[in-house]
């Protein structure tokens, strides 16, 4: 129902074409743009991918680009974009500007976002989760997709009876992954953590084969942090949702992903990016956390844009993710325009706070 909202919205805009009457009101700075997975689309079981907003085709990632410049916006650095939001602050004004931002370290960034990158010299950057990087941390989200497209049988809820798989067709399995998905969401993560393994011990899932099999090891990374376009960002050790754990842990997480980036790949990050990053996985703690820590900007899943109110909030900096199920190009023009995000964020223009 919400992916339906959402691309009803987009699409009544693209036909009214009113996003660009009051684009100039609601476009601010510009953006930061989010990608995870970049790859041509070969889903396992066609008609089940229930994770196909974490990735989009290599051809439909090339227009974006395209579309971003034609549209007027500068494609720069996570350090650039940092001081042109400071210089609006103080009255100082540019080019409307996108950053190019990756998140978890997946081998298919280097294999096909990384060609298309170079050619149209468009810089990016990496938010590097190390635990990833060292093939030791869980993918928890394609552990579950994993466990529904394989298991004969799963249990929705303790106490109930297993649901037979044995039949059920793909749009059964969407609706199953999306009640377990939600479930756990809303469970402690460790609790969470630990009904995912069971349910992936039951169909014979390595719970660290997607970290192998998807992310870059550190020798890959290394070249990677050697390319003149690439920032490398932090973006914890495990992986977790922050605002779920105590303070101690939080810290542990957040410095020392940065200080292990630095030795492995000898760079230190200066920007951080909050793992699932809305407001119930990152929140005022976690800001207030990553200014003490020393990052010069972190950056959520809220959607929106930047503005030069930003400047007094770098380290809780909104991005706009470039959603696979939703691959048009006339979208990202809509986006970019700003105006899904003031009726979003009910004409706020910097959300810091818990909601």
């Amino acid at each position: 129902m919400r992916k339906h909202v959402i691309k009803t919205g987009l699409t009544l805009l693209r036909a009214t074409r009113l996003h660009r009457l009051v684009q100039p009101l609601t476009r601010g700075l510009g953006a930061i743009l989010m990608f995870h997975h970049v790859r041509p689309f070969a889903p396992p079981m066609p008609g089940f991918t229930p994770n196909r907003l974490l990735e989009i085709t290599p051809e439909f990632f090339e227009a974006v680009i395209v579309k971003v410049r034609a549209l007027g916006f500068d494609i720069v650095m996570m350090d650039e974009a940092a001081a042109r939001i400071g210089a609006a602050a103080a009255g100082t004004g540019s080019r409307p500007f996108v950053v190019l931002s990756f998140d978890d370290g997946y081998r298919d960034n280097r294999d096909f976002a990384l060609p298309i990158l170079r050619r149209n010299s468009a810089p990016f950057t990496l938010f590097v989760t190390t635990g990833f990087a060292g093939h030791s941390a869980r993918m928890w989200w394609l552990e579950l997709e994993a466990v529904v497209r394989l298991a004969k049988s799963i249990r929705l809820r303790p106490g109930q009876p297993d649901v037979s798989l044995a039949d059920a067709s793909p749009a059964t399995r969407s609706r199953i992954f999306n009640d377990l998905y939600w479930q756990l969401r809303a469970l402690p993560e460790v609790e969470a953590l630990d009904r995912i393994a069971a349910l992936a011990a039951t169909s014979g899932i390595d719970p660290l084969h997607f970290a192998r099999s998807l992310c870059m090891g550190w020798d890959e990374l290394a070249e990677l942090a050697g390319e003149p376009l690439c920032t490398i960002g932090a973006h914890t050790l495990t992986h977790p949702r922050l605002a779920k754990h105590d303070a101690s842990m939080v810290e542990t997480e957040m410095a020392q992903s940065r200080s292990i980036i630095a030795v492995r790949l000898g760079v230190t990050p200066k920007h951080f990016a909050y793992p699932v990053g809305d407001p119930t996985s990152a929140g005022p703690r976690e800001f207030a956390l990553a200014r003490k820590l020393g990052f010069t900007s972190a950056v959520t899943t809220r959607p929106g844009m930047l503005f030069a109110a930003h400047a007094a909030h770098l380290n809780a900096l909104p991005r706009l993710s470039i959603n696979g199920s939703f691959q048009d190009i006339d979208f990202v023009e809509v986006l970019l325009s700003g105006a899904p995000f003031a009726l979003w964020n009910r004409g706020r223009r910097v959300n810091a706070g818990e909601a």
